[in-house]
């Protein structure tokens, strides 16, 4: 068994190693933004938001400093089609299999058992690893949260790469 990754540590040694100022961590306050769910998971429509540089064949691949967009992934996309690009993470594993980061087959495998109710109609992936806690506040995170409400989705799963 793998020990636990201490990430914190991690990340810092990877910015000082591009050569980045040192990692400001976003402080969010006291209490997690999160809501109760208002149905139970079983009846519940999943989003999928995943921040591991995951695009389709033939969308434009993200770029390597504070690229603050996002891709928007039918959940129908076969898994032949999904690319990474990423500069904080080995992308060795997840070229081989997307859902290592982005589990958008997980989610269909969970949904035909029954556990969940259904899977969003898109996904939607960005680059982790955002420099600008501004960017991401003001123009990323809000222009994600519209997409869900937009899909109708009950809960969103977020992974970070």
């Amino acid at each position: 068994m793998q020990p636990p990754i201490d990430y914190i540590a991690r990340t810092r040694d990877q910015y000082s190693a591009l050569g980045y100022p040192p990692y400001d961590w976003v402080h969010n306050g006291d209490e997690p933004p999160f809501a109760t769910p208002s149905k139970p998971l079983n009846e519940a429509s999943i989003g999928l938001i995943a921040s591991g540089g995951i695009y389709v064949e033939g969308q434009i691949a993200f770029h390597f400093r504070d690229d603050f967009s996002y891709r928007e992934i039918d959940n129908r996309t076969p898994p032949t089609a999904l690319r990474a690009t990423h500069f904080a993470y080995d992308l060795k594993d997840v070229r081989k299999d997307a859902n290592v980061v982005f589990p958008l087959e997980t989610l269909h495998e969970i949904a035909a058992a029954g556990i969940v109710g259904e899977v969003g109609p898109r996904a939607y992936t960005f680059m982790g690893g955002i420099y600008s806690s501004r960017k991401v506040a003001e123009i990323l995170a809000p222009a994600l949260a519209d997409r869900l409400v937009a899909d109708e989705v009950d809960l969103a799963l977020l992974v970070p790469a």
